[in-house]
């Protein structure tokens, strides 16, 4: 069953993403023209250009992606005692990481930064990398593995850290991470990841009665600033397609059961 989520949720996704809207109706406006349906495909070059348009020049995304960023505080405070912090995937390209032998590093890369500034603030904590591979054909290539590289050159950290290597999504973080450390009931631990996907973490530790403290990192919306008109046609379109994804996913988790429908803030 969890491969077919995993796979179902990869294939969905390439008909749903923002992307493929525009790539679909531009299609569409053409197959329409080349059969002579002329008035089918004006309005559906209309519909593009407006799309275009709307996408490039309001921050839609942001508006999608603010609720989700908002739900955590940020830069929450701390127990005097953690007992572990656990880093979700996210931030490493394993496949062009394993590419070019260094390692690549995405627009998560604060998730990375700060488990290593909790780690050096706690250093009793026990520390947990969680990822393997989120793609469909390179399985062979490994999150925790580019991770434990990067984290043996640049830190003295690496001997401390536990690397679940089997996930592939968000669902198989919680779950392998939870089996890997055996938690108890009483330990505090600290789970960080990007803001605006810490809401569906969250759902799932819940939901495996795992109660941790959530450390929000990588903002992507302007906090005070959403109700603006400037045009970035390429920054916009890659926030509102991690802000579409992330609510299909939480709801797609919500409607399998994955995680809670609440989870104290």
């Amino acid at each position: 069953m969890d491969n077919l989520f995993f796979w179902a949720s990869k294939l969905i996704w390439l008909f749903i993403s923002p992307g493929s809207w525009i790539l679909l109706i531009v299609v569409a406006a053409w197959l329409a023209f080349a059969v002579g349906w002329h008035r089918l495909g004006r309005r559906l070059v209309s519909g593009a250009a407006l799309l275009v348009l709307v996408i490039g020049f309001l921050p839609a995304g942001e508006w999608l992606i603010a609720p989700l960023e908002n739900r955590y505080t940020a830069n929450p405070t701390l127990p005097e005692r953690v007992d572990g912090i656990i880093v979700l995937s996210g931030a490493i390209d394993p496949y062009r990481s394993s590419l070019w032998q260094q390692t690549e590093l995405g627009s998560a890369a604060e998730r990375l930064l700060s488990f290593m500034d909790l780690a050096k603030r706690y250093p009793e904590a026990r520390l947990v990398f969680s990822g393997g591979s989120g793609s469909m054909l390179d399985q062979a290539y490994s999150a925790a593995f580019e991770a434990s590289n990067l984290f043996s050159r640049l830190t003295d950290l690496d001997q401390r850290i536990e690397y679940e290597s089997q996930s592939r999504n968000t669902f198989e973080n919680v779950i392998h991470s939870q089996a890997m450390v055996s938690p108890l009931s009483h330990e505090n631990w600290v789970v960080i990841t990007s803001a605006f996907h810490m809401p569906r973490t969250m759902g799932i530790f819940c939901g495996q009665n795992w109660t941790v403290i959530p450390y929000p990192v990588d903002h992507y919306a302007e906090k005070g600033n959403l109700l603006r008109i400037d045009f970035d046609f390429i920054n916009n379109l890659q926030i509102l397609s991690i802000a579409v994804r992330e609510w299909v996913g939480l709801l797609a988790y919500r409607l399998t059961g994955k995680t809670l429908g609440s989870c104290p803030a």
